[in-house]
């Protein structure tokens, strides 16, 4: 069975519920949510796992300074390529419906692709872009990097991110499962 941890920094609580809905896709794996604060505390968790999803809520066009904290420290597992050939994927959240996620998103991408780790999109379509489009679509805010959410600045985490942005953090937690799975089976008859 495969091992994913999905490690996240959240201000506010929103970009919790959305790290939440990530775990609640992943069937046929273990899961493991560690907060960023914790991380310390993890790092043995991390080098174990399969499977790695990174999510952070998007400040200022960028990832938070706790999650920015926690790449910096994951140094050591980077010198000791712990995570290399590792699945990693990311998600975020921020109160506008861009809000500069794409940049973050990248951010994460690149942090993974030092680590020396295989990197997986969202896997959909964007939705809400035609005229039979709904704020409801999976992948309303058109991301591929990873998924996206959004979430007002006036409401707390009970009240965002949305229905839709949950469906689709849950379908990332689902494909990163199945990647995982792939790769451990493939790592596996290559080892045969």
């Amino acid at each position: 069975m495969a091992r994913i941890v999905i490690v996240y920094h959240s201000g506010y609580g929103h970009t919790a519920v959305q790290a939440e809905a990530v775990a609640r896709g992943i069937a046929g794996a273990a899961v493991q949510l560690v907060k960023v604060e914790d991380a310390d505390q993890h790092w043995p968790d991390l080098a174990d796992a399969d499977a790695i999803i990174f999510g952070t809520p998007t400040y200022m066009g960028s990832a938070s300074a706790a999650f920015k904290t926690f790449m910096d420290t994951s140094s050591k597992p980077w010198a000791a390529q712990a995570w290399k050939d590792k699945i990693a994927a990311g998600f975020t959240n921020s109160a506008s419906q861009s809000g500069d996620k794409l940049s973050t998103l990248q951010q994460l991408a690149v942090f993974a692709a030092q680590h020396g780790m295989v990197w997986v999109g969202l896997g959909l379509p964007p939705g809400n872009n035609s005229s039979k489009g709904s704020t409801d679509d999976l992948n309303r805010l058109g991301s591929f990097l990873g998924a996206m959410a959004q979430s007002n600045a006036d409401q707390g985490p009970e009240q965002g991110p949305t229905a839709a942005d949950q469906r689709t953090a849950e379908h990332l937690g689902r494909r990163v499962a199945e990647m995982a799975l792939r790769w451990q089976r493939g790592l596996q008859a290559v080892a045969a």
